[in-house]
């Protein structure tokens, strides 16, 4: 019966095309087309309500009851037949630990694609003032560029506010040989490398930008940090985040991008959701509801 309950699962995800390997609970993989997507955890957290901008009280008391909700800090690992692309670096607490265990290290980096340059997405890029990622090409998005090398937006906050601007100017100047600038587009942009496209969702900065991976007739959606409350946002798409750099864009490509994936059917991948971090879509009443991607093959 064991026997015949694992031929079962292995069928179930299979047909499914979510086939994976868990190495331990910081990193999953899972095939996309000819391509292995891994998350690469950093560990998970709570979030306040407080953070949260547009949620009444009924929508806490309803999804966030004690006043909080689940949180996430990922990286995502893509290897193609061709090359290992790292999508963000996280904080760069567990990055390299979890690189290892997928038998990968720094230097077998071709290339870091960048959401956008918040502490928690590039904190892995640097080592004592070096590329930690020596052979990469760095690829971000020509308005996030243009956002933080901005001396009249960094003027816009406080001064003991402006450690994102520098962190991000040292990143860029850095990376700058390697640095490669693209325009985030709608669905039919041009890929920007081989199977992947820069997918516009501004709002959460001005040139915050989702991946879209395609190969073999399969997709797969980083969208970065278009969510932080899964919980709250996937019912209620309209609540925004004290973050946000503009939230009520964050609300409109939210949205937009939650409306077309759960349409066409594709999966999605996020830095603030918990591991797997990766699933489907779908249209529920007035907002929508994520299904993690199945783990039944650990039992």
């Amino acid at each position: 019966m064991k026997n015949f309950l694992s031929l079962s699962l292995l069928v179930a995800v299979l047909l499914s095309g979510n086939i994976f390997a868990q190495q331990n609970q910081n990193t999953v993989t899972f095939a996309i087309g000819a391509f292995e997507v891994s998350i690469l955890s950093e560990g998970h957290n709570s979030g306040n309500g407080n953070m949260l901008i547009g949620a009444t009280p009924e929508i806490l008391q309803k999804y966030a009851p004690d006043g909080t909700f689940p949180m996430a800090t990922n990286a995502y690992l893509v290897r193609t037949p061709d090359k290992n692309i790292l999508v963000d670096a996280g904080y760069g607490r567990n990055l390299f630990d979890n690189l290892k265990l997928l038998k990968t290290d720094a230097d077998q980096i071709h290339v870091v694609l960048i959401t956008h340059m918040h502490g928690d997405h590039i904190g892995g890029m640097l080592k004592d003032g070096k590329p930690a990622f020596p052979n990469a090409e760095l690829y971000l998005s020509q308005a996030e560029h243009d956002y933080w090398t901005s001396d009249d937006a960094m003027n816009k906050i406080a001064e003991n506010r402006r450690g994102g601007f520098r962190q991000a100017r040292e990143v860029i100047n850095v990376y700058k040989s390697k640095l490669h600038l693209f325009v985030s587009g709608d669905w039919n942009v041009s890929s920007i490398l081989p199977g992947v496209q820069g997918i516009a969702a501004y709002g959460h900065t001005p040139g915050h930008t989702a991946f879209l991976l395609h190969s073999d007739n399969s997709r797969l959606l980083i969208w970065g940090d278009l969510t932080h409350a899964m919980s709250v946002q996937m019912p209620h798409p309209e609540v925004a985040l004290s973050f946000d750099v503009d939230p009520a864009r964050a609300v409109i490509s939210r949205k937009a991008i939650l409306e077309y994936v759960a349409e066409n059917k594709i999966p999605i991948a996020g830095m603030h959701i918990v591991s797997p971090g990766m699933g489907d879509i779908k249209k529920s009443g007035d907002g929508y509801a994520f299904t993690p991607f199945c783990l039944c093959l650990s039992l």
